[in-house]
């Protein structure tokens, strides 16, 4: 392993509620509390004090670090699991540090070490809680530094700040030797070290994890022999809506009686088919399903029933229907209320006797399988009109399962645009694919006419569009952006135009942090426009 191949996602594991680097938790905290922090133990215990606290705080971390490097990864050398230390800083957004020198022999027992350190953390929270001041003050960095490397080498290695930006520098920088190396140099700095056996306690707790790891492999291990086949995936679902759709499903997919969907074009029909599909008996055969608005009658009935060869133009070799390709599994006929009333007998037929034949054949064939019919027509209506047999339609409607369109489960809309982005990342081979927050708002407002598959060509259009893997407000659709928030034309009834006009405005460039090219782009006007219109409003 070299430490430039380490990356942060393989590392450390993120999850709510808890972020861990290989069984170690790890906690971010925000560079403003720590800057409170700094100036709390200043007027507390003093400014030697403080010193030695934050010091030893990261001789502890280093030295936790480089155990868990140790422990997790097999190093090309020595130097590389050196040069680790510094990549984790970079990782954990402690600093950007570049390695300046590194003289290490390892017969002698002795390293001089000089580092940079870009844009220190440390130095920033310093700034925050005090301002410029005439000496170094990167005490964590010079402690991890000191902690990680000694427990490389097994010997006492420190390091000394000589540069730092608190103090006016342009960088931050410090030297590491071993103690003997230092000679009486160092005596100033050890007081700020020393500390109640911090490697005896790195060696338990590396101990500790790494037996913790073997039983969590060993948990796995049991666990993938326990699960006998893959479970149905979907979506976190959070509308009670919806959960009655996957409740009713669940229920249903056992049992071979036929099922209805209805709902609107694009709210996921064919997901829910296979959904039930894959929970029930017949999960193992196929699944298959045709559009039947799709095709015209003649080439649908040979799609559905097969036909024999000479049967008609075209037909060279005998074939089978997807009522016979789907046997032992499940067939799905969307936009059932489309076909003709020709098909709509043949249909009744299938369904009474659970028997096909082939266009151009006479001999009945049984088939089995499960039939699902969907549909985003009103058939009760058709019916009434007299366009659709009823005794089919009641045929298809043993369970009707109705899904809501995704205008009245904005509750979804979040769990779906995350799936999506992931879905793509992963698709599109971005894996850093992320969507920006600023996009959750202009997302969550728009009505979606088009459902989840309206989304999910949004998200794809997206992640197309963005640049750095970063998905914006100006990457979506412009219909998404020209939305009205809900009750937006109640307020402008009782408001002047300007007024509603101005706040638009605002929330626009919020969400592209100020930039007012992308904003003009956004509201579909020009930058001068935009510029007189913000000059208009004092701004």
């Amino acid at each position: 392993m070299k430490s430039e191949d380490l990356r942060l996602e393989e590392l450390v594991q993120f999850s709510e509620g808890r972020v861990d680097l290989h069984g170690r938790r790890l906690v971010i905290h925000s560079i403003h509390a720590f800057a409170q922090l700094r100036r709390d133990l200043l007027e507390m215990v003093g400014l030697e004090q403080t010193r030695r606290i934050l010091t030893r705080f990261g001789y502890f971390w280093g030295q936790a670090d480089a155990a868990a490097m140790d422990r997790v990864f097999q190093w090309h050398d020595l130097k590389e699991w050196l040069k680790a230390g510094l990549r984790l800083q970079a990782l954990q957004g402690v600093t950007t540090p570049v390695l300046k020198k590194l003289d290490l022999d390892e017969e002698k027992k002795t390293i001089h070490m000089e580092i940079i350190w870009y844009h220190s953390g440390e130095a920033d929270e310093h700034l925050i809680a005090f301002g410029k001041v005439d000496f170094p003050v990167c005490r964590i960095l010079s402690g991890y530094a000191s902690g990680y490397v000694s427990y490389c080498l097994g010997r006492d290695v420190y390091f000394a700040e000589q540069k730092c930006r608190a103090k006016g520098d342009r960088v931050c920088s410090a030297t590491g030797k071993d103690e003997a190396s230092w000679g009486d140099e160092i005596q100033a700095f050890l007081p700020y070290f020393r500390a109640d056996d911090i490697q005896g306690k790195i060696k338990t707790l590396t101990r500790q994890l790494r037996q913790k790891s073997r039983l969590l492999a060993e948990q796995r291990k049991k666990l993938s022999l326990l699960e006998k086949s893959p479970k149905p995936s979907v979506v976190e679902v959070r509308s009670r809506s919806y959960r009655r759709v996957l409740d009713l499903a669940r229920r249903v997919a056992p049992f071979d009686s036929s099922v209805f969907i209805t709902g609107e074009s694009g709210v996921g029909k064919e997901v829910l088919a296979r959904y039930i599909h894959n929970l029930s008996h017949r999960s193992k055969g196929p699944f298959l399903a045709v559009n039947c608005g799709a095709l015209p009658e003649t080439l649908l009935e040979s799609e559905l029933f097969g036909h024999k060869r000479g049967s008609f133009t075209g037909a060279v070799q005998d074939r089978r229907g997807l009522f016979e390709q789907a046997a032992k599994g499940t067939l799905l006929l969307d936009e059932i209320g489309d076909i003709s009333p020709a098909m709509q007998v043949k249909l009744l037929r299938v369904l009474q006797e659970r028997e096909i034949v082939r266009v151009g054949e006479s001999q009945p064939r049984k088939v089995d399988v499960r039939i699902i019919a969907a549909t985003n027509k009103d058939l009760p209506a058709a019916i009434e009109a007299g366009e659709y047999r009823e005794d089919l339609y009641y045929r298809l409607r043993v369970i009707e399962i109705e899904i809501p369109p995704l205008r009245e489960r904005v509750e979804d809309i979040l769990p779906l645009m995350r799936y999506f982005v992931k879905r793509f990342a992963e698709k599109m081979n971005v894996p850093g694919l992320r969507l920006d927050a600023t996009c959750l708002d202009y997302l969550q407002r728009y009505p979606w006419p088009g459902n989840v598959r309206e989304l999910e060509n949004a998200i794809e259009r997206a992640a197309v569009l963005c640049r750095d893997e970063l998905i914006l407000p100006q990457d979506l659709p412009p219909v998404i952006l020209q939305a009205k928030p809900p009750g937006l034309a109640k307020k402008a009834t009782a408001r002047a135009l300007a007024e509603v006009e101005q706040e638009h405005i605002e929330q626009v460039l919020q969400s592209v942090e100020g930039n007012r090219t992308k904003a003009a782009e956004i509201l579909g006007i020009s930058s001068a426009t935009l510029w007189r219109k913000l000059k208009a409003q004092g701004k």
